[in-house]
C-alpha cells in the first residue's frame, strides 16, 4: 500500500487489524500520542485529507492513497503554522502531551467553528491548564512577554521547550526507536483477595514471539514500597515486585516479555492460574473491626488492618464544647478519582555499550527510584541511570514506582531493551487513586461566630498497600485544621487496608480531603449561627503570629514567610459581589447560590527534601543549568530559568537547562509536595548567586578593579568602566586554570505558607439535579509570581481538577471491587465546555523564605475548589450534599423530596 505522511511518500503493509496511530509511531511520527487508545481524548488527532481525525479508531489501511498530515508536517520551509505559533504565544500548554492533537484540531477550524469552541473542541482533553489558554491561543491572545536581561523574574516568559512541543518534537518517555526491543504486559488479578496455588506457562510460552514468563517465583523477594518518599520510613515496605498473594482486583500476577505487543498479551490470555479465593473487605470501618479479612500479617502482628492511626490534641476539645453556644457535628466523604495525566506510566530500560543499566521513564522523582532499583536487585549505584525526558502530566500519580522495577527485572534477565506502557484501563484499575477518606467533624463556638473547639475523626481508605497513607494522613490532619484559630482542636486518623486498588499521592495530598470537610462544616455552622459565610471565616482564620500547628505541640520548621490570606478573602468577595455571568433569569425550577472556601498549605513536606543545582559558565558566554527535578508540566524549566536570570542579570535565552537524570543532574528528592519553586528554585537561586560572585571576583582580579564596582550585565560584566565580555572573561580565566562553576544545594527547611479561596455563583436546577457555575473566582497567596502567565495556567488547571472532582468524577467498582468505568467516556475528566473561565487574583506578598520572594503555588489551588461548589449548592438549595461528587442524581434524590 502506499502512503503519504507529510511530504513522505513510502510503501507498506499494515498488521491484520493495525489502527493508524501504532503505523504512524512505527515509522517515526512521534508527535501522534497515545491517551485513550479509544477515540476520547483527541491526543493522536492527524489529518486525513485536511479532516482531523482520531488516528486511534482509524484503520491504518483506510489511510493509504490519502494524504495523512501530523503535527510535524504543519510547520513549513522552517516557518511555524500559525496555530502552532499561536500556542507558543499563549503559551497554551504545560506538560504538552496533548498540544499536538489539540493543535492539529485548532488549526482545522472555520470561524463558526471558533465561535463555538465547547462544540468543536469536545473531542479534545487537556488534564493540565483548564483550557483558558488553549481558548486564548485560538483567539490569537498573546500572553508571552519578551526576554529582556535583568527583568526575567516577573515576566512571562515562554518555556525554553515551547517551540519542540508545538511542532511534535519534544520527547516523551516512548518516543524513541531502538534496535531489538521487547514488549512487556502484565496479567492481573481477577479476584480482590487470593493466593496462587500455581501457574502453567505452556500454552503462554509456545506464542510465537514469546521471550520470557516471570511469575512471584522469578523475582527478588523484597519487600519495599511503591512511593518514593526521602525517608523511607514514612511508608510501610507491604510490597513484592510480584506476590503469590493477590490483594486487590488488578494486581500484577505474571510478566510476559516478547517480540510484539500482540504476542504478550496474547500470551496473558493463555496463562492458567489457580487461586485460593480469600475473603475480601472492600469498606475501611468494616476493615477495622476485629473479625475482618486480614490483608497484611506482618511477624502475626496486625491492628485490624489499620496501617497507622494519628492521634492529638491541643487544650481540651471537651472544656471547648462545653463553652459554646452552638454545636454542629456532621460526616462529610470524599470519593475515589484517578490522576488522568494523559501520559500513562511508562518506561523503557536496555543496558548501553557502557555494560550499565539505563532507565528511561515517566517519573517524578528519578533519583528514589534509582535508590529503589539498586535496593530491589542488589544493583550498585554507579551501574544504573534513571532519567526522563518530557513528563506527560503527573498530579502525584508519578511519584510511584509501578513500571520501572519490571522493565529493569526483564532486561536483567534477557539483556535486552525492554518497553512497557500502560494501558489506560490499566491506569484506571492498577495504578494509584487519591485516598477516599470519610471525615467526621464537629464544631463549637460561641454566639458571635468565634471558635470554641474543633474535632475531626477520618477514616482513610488506602487500598491494598500503604504508600503515602501515613503522610497523607498527617497532612489531612494538618493544614486544614491550621488555617482555622481555635484553642482546643483535637483530631484522630486511621489508614486502613482494604481490597482495593492502593491510594497514593495526589494533588492536594491529603488535605483536599479534609479541607472539603472542614470547609463545608464551617459553612454549615455559620448558617446555624445567622452569620455570613465571610464573617465566620474572618473571625477565626490565622493571623500572622499565630501558631502554625494542628494538633501537635513541639519544635516546628514552619513560618510566615509573607501572609496575604486577607487580601485573598477580600479580593474574592469583591469579585462576587460585582456578579458577573450570565444573565439570572431561568425560571422558578432554578434556585442560585454562593459560596466561598479556603485552604492553607506549607510549602513542601515536613519530612526531609532536597535539591541540588549545578551551574557552569561556557565559552560563547551563554550559561549551562543542571537541576534534578522532573519537569512534567508544572513549568520548572521556566522558571528556574527565570530565577537564575534573574540573580546574573541575563536574559533567560542564554540559560541553557537540563533536569531530572541521575547522571546529569545534581540529586534532587522529586518534584512533588510544592516543592519544585521552594527548593529546587532556591537551589537554583544560590548556586546561581554563587556563579555571580566567582564571575564579579575573576573580573575584578582581572581588570584591577575592586568587586564592590563590578557587576554582570547581560553578556558583560562592568567593572568600574570597563566592560568586558563574558566571551573575552571565560577565555581569560581558562588561561589561568579558573572554572567558572557553581553548585548549591537546597533543604525544605524553613517553609512557608500559601493560602488560596475560591468563590463560585451556582444554578441548581431542582427538577433535574443539573449545576450550571455561573461565576468562578480564585485569590492566590503564593508570593512573588516569578511567571505570571505560568502561575496562572497552574492555578486554572487546578482548579479545573477541582471542579471535576467536585462535579462527577468517581471510580466506580462493583460488589467485587472491580472498577466497572475504565474508561475516559465512562469516567469522564472535564472538557472544554465543563469549566467555567474562572477570575484569578494574586495577593500583593513577597516570601522571604522561597527563592526571590516565591513560594508553592501548583498544589494548593485545588484543596478550596470543591467546598465552595459545595456550600453554593447548599446556599442554593437549602441542604447539605456531604459526599463528593455532587452528581445530578444525588443532587435530585434529596431535591426530589422538597416542596
Amino acid at each position: 500500500m502506499n502512503y503519504t505522511v507529510n511530504t513522505r511518500r513510502f510503501s507498506a503493509e499494515p498488521r491484520p487489524g493495525q489502527c493508524l496511530r501504532t503505523f504512524l509511531r512505527e515509522r517515526g511520527f512521534f508527535g501522534v500520542k497515545k491517551g485513550c487508545d479509544a477515540g476520547d481524548c483527541g491526543a493522536c488527532t492527524v489529518w486525513l485529507d485536511d479532516m482531523p481525525m482520531h488516528s486511534c479508531l482509524i484503520p491504518a489501511f483506510r489511510a493509504a492513497d490519502r494524504q495523512i498530515t501530523t503535527i510535524e508536517g504543519l510547520k513549513q520551509d522552517g516557518k511555524l503554522h500559525p496555530m502552532q505559533q499561536a500556542f507558543l504565544d499563549a503559551q497554551a500548554f504545560q506538560c504538552g502531551f496533548c498540544t499536538a492533537g489539540m493543535i492539529m484540531t485548532a488549526a482545522s477550524l472555520d470561524d463558526d467553528a471558533r465561535a463555538n469552541l465547547s462544540e468543536a473542541l469536545k473531542g479534545n482533553l487537556c488534564r493540565c491548564t483548564g483550557y483558558r489558554s488553549i481558548e486564548d491561543a485560538i483567539h490569537g491572545v498573546v500572553l508571552a512577554d519578551e526576554d529582556v536581561a535583568g527583568m526575567a523574574c516577573g515576566r512571562s516568559l515562554k518555556n525554553p521547550f515551547g517551540e519542540a512541543i508545538v511542532t511534535g518534537d519534544a520527547r516523551y518517555t516512548l518516543d524513541i526507536a531502538m534496535d531489538g526491543m521487547l514488549h512487556l504486559k502484565v496479567l492481573r488479578s481477577p479476584h480482590p483477595h487470593a493466593l496462587i496455588r500455581f501457574i502453567d506457562r505452556s500454552k503462554a510460552m509456545a506464542v510465537p514471539g514469546v521471550i520470557s514468563i516471570f511469575t512471584w517465583e522469578d523475582v527478588p523477594r523484597r519487600l519495599y514500597s511503591t512511593a518514593t518518599h526521602e525517608d523511607h520510613l514514612v511508608d510501610p515496605d507491604d510490597t513484592y515486585i510480584l506476590d503469590n498473594v493477590v490483594r486487590f482486583v488488578g494486581q500484577r500476577i505474571a510478566a510476559i516479555v516478547a517480540e510484539t505487543v500482540g504476542a504478550a498479551e496474547e500470551a496473558c490470555r493463555l496463562l492458567d492460574v489457580a487461586y485460593e479465593i480469600l475473603p475480601a473487605v472492600f469498606d475501611p470501618v468494616e476493615a477495622m473491626k476485629p473479625d475482618a479479612p486480614l490483608l497484611h500479617n506482618k511477624d502475626g502482628k496486625a491492628d485490624h488492618n489499620i496501617y497507622v492511626d494519628i492521634h492529638g490534641e491541643v487544650g481540651s476539645v471537651e472544656a471547648g464544647f462545653k463553652e459554646a453556644d452552638a454545636i454542629h457535628e456532621m460526616t462529610y466523604s470524599t470519593s475515589r478519582v484517578q490522576h488522568v495525566h494523559l501520559e500513562t506510566h511508562s518506561c523503557i530500560t536496555w543496558k548501553g555499550d557502557d555494560g550499565r543499566l539505563h532507565v528511561r521513564t515517566s517519573t517524578q522523582a528519578p533519583f528514589i527510584t534509582k535508590s529503589k532499583l539498586c535496593y530491589i536487585f542488589g544493583l550498585s549505584p554507579r551501574n544504573i541511570h534513571v532519567f526522563t525526558e518530557r513528563v506527560g502530566g503527573g498530579f502525584g500519580g508519578k511519584q510511584e514506582m509501578i513500571a520501572e522495577d519490571l522493565c529493569v527485572l526483564a532486561t536483567l534477565k534477557t539483556g535486552r531493551p525492554v518497553m512497557w506502557e500502560f494501558t489506560r484501563e490499566e491506569q484506571f484499575t492498577s495504578a494509584t487513586t487519591r485516598h477516599p477518606m470519610t471525615t467526621r467533624v464537629k464544631l463549637g463556638a460561641k454566639r458571635n461566630g468565634i471558635l470554641t473547639a474543633i474535632e475531626i475523626r477520618v477514616v482513610s481508605n488506602t487500598g491494598a498497600y500503604g504508600g503515602h497513607a501515613s503522610e497523607t494522613l498527617a497532612a489531612a490532619l494538618g493544614n486544614p485544621l491550621t488555617v482555622y484559630r481555635c484553642p482546643n482542636k483535637k483530631a484522630d486518623g486511621y489508614a486502613v487496608y482494604t481490597n482495593m486498588v492502593p491510594a497514593g499521592g495526589f494533588r492536594g495530598y491529603g488535605s483536599a480531603q479534609t479541607t472539603f470537610a472542614i470547609e463545608c462544616a464551617i459553612d454549615d455552622l455559620a448558617r446555624l449561627l445567622g452569620i455570613s459565610m465571610f464573617e465566620i471565616r474572618r473571625k477565626n482564620m490565622i493571623q500572622p503570629g499565630d501558631w502554625i500547628e494542628s494538633v501537635w505541640e513541639g519544635p516546628q520548621d514552619v513560618t510566615f514567610g509573607s501572609y496575604g490570606l486577607d487580601q485573598c478573602l477580600d479580593r474574592v468577595e469583591a469579585a462576587l459581589a460585582m456578579t458577573h455571568g450570565p444573565a439570572r433569569s431561568r425560571g422558578k425550577d432554578w434556585v442560585e447560590g454562593m459560596g466561598i472556601a479556603l485552604a492553607m498549605l506549607e510549602s513542601g513536606p515536613p519530612t526531609e527534601h532536597r535539591s541540588g543545582a549545578e551551574m557552569k559558565l561556557l565559552p560563547d558566554g551563554s550559561y549551562h543549568l543542571a537541576v534534578g527535578s522532573t519537569e512534567m508540566g508544572n513549568g520548572s524549566v521556566t522558571s528556574h530559568r527565570q530565577i537564575a536570570a534573574s540573580v546574573l542579570n541575563s536574559r533567560t535565552k542564554h540559560i541553557a537547562i537540563i533536569n531530572a537524570d541521575t547522571d546529569r543532574t545534581p540529586y534532587d528528592t522529586g518534584t512533588f509536595a510544592s516543592t519544585g519553586t521552594v527548593v529546587a528554585g532556591k537551589a537554583v537561586a544560590l548556586t546561581a548567586e554563587a556563579l555571580r560572585d566567582n564571575i564579579i571576583e575573576f573580573a575584578a582580579c582581572f581588570t584591577q578593579t575592586a568587586p564592590s564596582v563590578c557587576c554582570l550585565e547581560g553578556t558583560y560584566v562592568l567593572c568600574g568602566e570597563r566592560r568586558i565580555s563574558l566571551v573575552e572573561l571565560y577565555a581569560a580565566g581558562t588561561r589561568e586554570g579558573h572554572h567558572f562553576e557553581a553548585r548549591r544545594k537546597a533543604y525544605s527547611s524553613l517553609r512557608s505558607v500559601a493560602f488560596n479561596v475560591h468563590g463560585v455563583c451556582v444554578a441548581v436546577n431542582r427538577i433535574t439535579g443539573e449545576i450550571e457555575t455561573l461565576q468562578s473566582a480564585h485569590a492566590a497567596d503564593i508570593g512573588r509570581l516569578i511567571n505570571p502567565m505560568q502561575c496562572r495556567g497552574q492555578i486554572e488547571g487546578a482548579i479545573a481538577m477541582g471542579f471535576g472532582w467536585a462535579l462527577y468524577e468517581k471510580m466506580v467498582y462493583d460488589g467485587n471491587g472491580a472498577m466497572v468505568n475504565p474508561a475516559v467516556r465512562n469516567y469522564r475528566i472535564p472538557t472544554f465546555a465543563d469549566i467555567p473561565r474562572s477570575e484569578v487574583y494574586f495577593a500583593d506578598t513577597y516570601d522571604t523564605t522561597g527563592p526571590l520572594g516565591a513560594k508553592a503555588q501548583g498544589e494548593c489551588a485545588i484543596n478550596p475548589v470543591a467546598p465552595a461548589l459545595a456550600n453554593a449548592v447548599t446556599d442554593a438549595t437549602g441542604i447539605r450534599f456531604p459526599d463528593l461528587p455532587l452528581t445530578p442524581d444525588r443532587i435530585f434524590e434529596k431535591l426530589s423530596f422538597q416542596p
